[in-house]
């Protein structure tokens, strides 16, 4: 009997090795890319900031300085690094709502109604996602240039538009908007989805108690929604702290570093050859974006 018993623990023993070698076998491919292409170049990231590598060093890179924090003490010293960082914020606290209202407003109108209807205008407005965002900015930047397409149609109704790019008061919450713009499409689509996975008994219990349109969407369908708002924020607000193709693009960073993010400032510190200082730079943008999405988390979880 013990006999039997030992076989058969030595069966489902080989049987389990067997199953996770294959498991692993089939994780190797993935495993190997991440290491070679993100774990890799992150910790290479990671040394080069604690040392004061530059373009010279990089026909001898092991024979750097190692500085401890020093890149990142000179990095908070610097004014351009602090406006950059104040730039992405106000980038970041007015698109991120912005942008999650218009879509809810939109998924909300798109999610009923005629069928055919909904779909040629949930493709229409998800289109801008799939664009090119290069190709994307480079329309918007003759839409908003000083004799653009839009002051065009300013001045047609007796307004005199300003020069949206040009012009340090408006050039940040321009780029807002056509950013805006592109990216509402994916979460429209998340909210729909969202929408239509809400119990439609529950709307109608409200709508039988007496309950007004505006109540049943704030207190039913809304608090309903709290994880499909919790995925939209952080992918929003992970892409938004990120954003560099549109300042690249349509402004270079300007007009006098008005829309300078932080991803440009890391770009133009990477292209002036000081690796050091960039690589500090975009771990501190990592940083920002793994608190922001903890707290995110924190904040948005569901009550238990």
């Amino acid at each position: 009997m013990h006999s039997k018993n030992n076989k058969a623990q030595g069966t489902d023993g080989a049987l389990r090795r067997h199953q996770t070698m294959i498991a692993w076998g089939f994780s190797l491919p993935f495993i190997v890319i991440f290491g070679l292409f993100m774990l890799l170049p992150l910790l290479s990231a990671l040394y080069m900031s604690f040392t004061d590598i530059t373009a010279r060093d990089l026909r001898t890179p092991f024979n750097v300085n190692f500085v401890g924090l020093q890149q990142y003490a000179a990095l908070f010293k610097d004014p351009l690094f602090r406006h950059s960082l104040v730039v992405t914020g106000i980038f970041v606290i007015i698109g991120v709502p912005l942008t999650l209202v218009v879509a809810m407003a939109l998924a909300v109108a798109l999610n009923k109604g005629l069928r055919h209807v909904n779909s040629f205008f949930r493709a229409i407005f998800y289109a801008p996602v799939v664009a090119s965002v290069v190709a994307v900015s480079v329309v918007w930047r003759y839409i908003l240039q000083g004799d653009g397409l839009l002051n065009n149609l300013l001045g047609a109704i007796g307004i005199h538009g300003p020069n949206w790019l040009n012009d340090t008061h408006v050039a940040l919450f321009a780029l807002i908007i056509m950013t805006v713009w592109r990216n509402v499409g994916t979460s429209m689509i998340i909210f729909i989805a969202g929408l239509q996975s809400v119990n439609p008994e529950l709307e109608e219990a409200a709508s039988i108690d007496g309950c007004n349109a505006w109540k049943r969407f704030f207190h039913i369908t809304l608090p309903l929604l709290k994880p499909t708002i919790l995925l939209s924020l952080v992918l929003v607000s992970v892409a938004y702290l990120q954003f560099f193709d549109e300042s690249f693009v349509m402004t270079q960073g300007g007009p006098l570093d008005a829309t300078l993010s932080a991803s440009y400032y890391i770009y133009k510190k990477f292209g002036f050859g000081q690796y050091g200082m960039s690589s500090a730079a975009s771990w501190v943008l990592f940083l920002i974006i793994a608190l922001v999405s903890a707290l995110q988390f924190r904040i948005m979880r569901s009550d238990k």
